[in-house]
C-alpha cells in the first residue's frame, strides 16, 4: 500500500487532532512540519497542493485530502484490517450515535476564534501559556500576512483566486475574533458544551462498575469523539481557559477525564510536549527577521546566521534535556 504523508503544524488545532488519530490507530505516516510562522502554508506549492493554504493535508497515492475530519473519515475507511484500531463504531451499533453527536458537537467549537480572541485578549484568560508580546505580534504578523498574500497574488497568476479568497477570509476572522461581545458569547457557548460532556461522562461511571476500567466519552473504548475533546481540553488548557472551566469542583468528571488523557501513550507521543514549545513557533520568526534585515555584507550576515544557528541549537539541546527528564519521570508511570 502506499505510504502516508502528512503535511501539518504542530501547533494547529487541526493538525493535532490528525496526529493524535493516526498514532491511536498506530498507523506509519511520514510527518513535514509546515511552519505557519514562516508562512509555509501561503508558499505556491503549498497553495496548489490545498487551494485554501491551510494544514493538514493527506497524501495517499494519488488521493490527497485537505480537511481534518475528511482525513480522519478517510483514515477509516480506508484502513480496517484486524490489526488496526477502529475509532468509529460501525453504523448501526448503540455506540455509533453517540460517537458522532459529540464528534460533532466538539467540532463545531470555534476554536480558531478561541485561540486568537485569547491571544488579542488576555484578560479573558487564567494562567495561559501564551507569552504577553503575542498580543502586539499577532497583530502585525496578521497585517504582514495580508500584504504578503496581496503579492503572492500578483506574482502567481494561476493561484490568484485562492490568494484574494483567503486575504478576505484573514479579515473577516479577525474583525470576529477581537470583537469582545462575540468572543463572550463563544465562551458562553462553550460552558454549555461541556456541560454536556460532563453530564455524559457522569453516565459512564454511573453505568460502569467499580472493578472495571474506567470508560471514556462513549464507552469503554477511546473513539473519534475522545480524540475530539481530549484536542480541545488541551487547547483550552494552552489558552488559560482551564480553570474557567474545570477544577475546584467545577466539572470535576471533565477534570479527571483529562489527567487520564494526558497519561495515555498515543496522546503523550503527540501532544506531551507541544504546550511546552511555544518557542519553537517563535524561533522560526527571528530566523526570518535576520533574514529579511541583514546587510548585504557576507561578514554581518554570516556572524546573524551563525547566532541564529547557535540559539537554535541551544533551543535544541534544552528541549532535548527535558523532554529526557520528563521521560523518565513518565516511565515510572502506569500507561493505559
Amino acid at each position: 500500500m502506499a505510504p502516508l504523508v502528512l503535511y501539518h503544524w504542530t501547533q494547529s488545532f487541526s493538525s493535532q487532532k490528525v496526529r493524535l488519530a493516526i498514532a491511536e490507530k498506530a498507523l506509519t505516516c511520514e510527518e513535514h512540519d509546515v511552519n505557519l510562522p514562516l508562512s509555509e502554508h501561503n508558499e505556491p506549492w503549498f497553495m496548489r497542493l490545498n487551494s485554501s493554504g491551510e494544514v493538514p493535508v493527506l497524501i495517499h497515492g494519488e488521493n490527497i485530502i485537505c480537511e481534518a475530519t475528511q482525513i480522519i473519515d478517510y483514515l477509516e475507511a480506508t484502513f480496517v484490517d484486524e490489526e488496526v484500531p477502529r475509532l468509529m463504531p460501525e453504523e448501526g451499533s448503540m455506540y455509533y450515535p453517540r460517537v458522532q453527536h459529540y464528534r460533532e458537537l466538539l467540532d463545531s467549537l470555534p476554536m480558531d476564534a478561541y485561540t486568537h480572541g485569547c491571544i488579542l485578549h488576555p484578560e479573558l484568560t487564567v494562567d495561559s501559556m501564551i507569552p504577553a508580546y503575542a498580543t502586539s505580534r499577532i497583530r502585525s504578523q496578521i497585517s504582514n500576512t495580508e500584504s504578503e498574500l496581496k503579492k503572492l497574488a500578483e506574482e502567481n497568476p494561476d493561484l490568484q483566486d485562492a490568494y484574494i479568497a483567503k486575504q478576505k477570509r484573514l479579515k473577516s476572522k479577525l474583525l470576529d475574533h477581537d470583537n469582545i461581545k462575540y468572543l463572550k458569547k463563544i465562551l458562553d457557548e462553550l460552558e454549555k458544551v461541556l456541560d454536556q460532556v460532563e453530564t455524559e461522562l457522569q453516565r459512564r461511571n454511573e453505568e460502569t462498575p467499580e472493578d472495571e476500567n474506567q470508560p471514556w466519552l462513549c464507552g469503554d473504548f477511546f473513539s473519534l469523539a475522545d480524540v475530539s475533546l481530549a484536542v480541545t481540553l488541551h487547547r483550552l488548557k494552552f489558552l488559560g481557559l482551564a480553570r474557567r472551566n474545570w477544577g475546584n469542583g467545577k466539572r470535576p468528571n471533565l477534570e479527571a477525564y483529562y489527567e487520564r488523557v494526558l497519561k495515555r501513550k498515543a496522546f503523550y507521543k503527540v501532544l506531551g510536549h507541544v504546550n511546552n514549545i511555544l518557542i519553537s513557533a517563535v524561533l522560526p520568526t527571528a530566523f526570518r527577521v535576520a533574514k529579511k534585515r541583514a546587510p548585504r555584507v557576507l561578514g554581518t550576515t554570516l556572524l546573524v546566521s551563525v547566532l541564529a544557528g547557535m540559539g537554535y541549537l541551544a533551543f535544541v539541546c534544552l528541549r532535548k534535556r527535558f523532554a529526557n527528564m520528563m521521560l523518565s519521570i513518565r516511565t515510572r508511570q502506569n500507561y493505559f
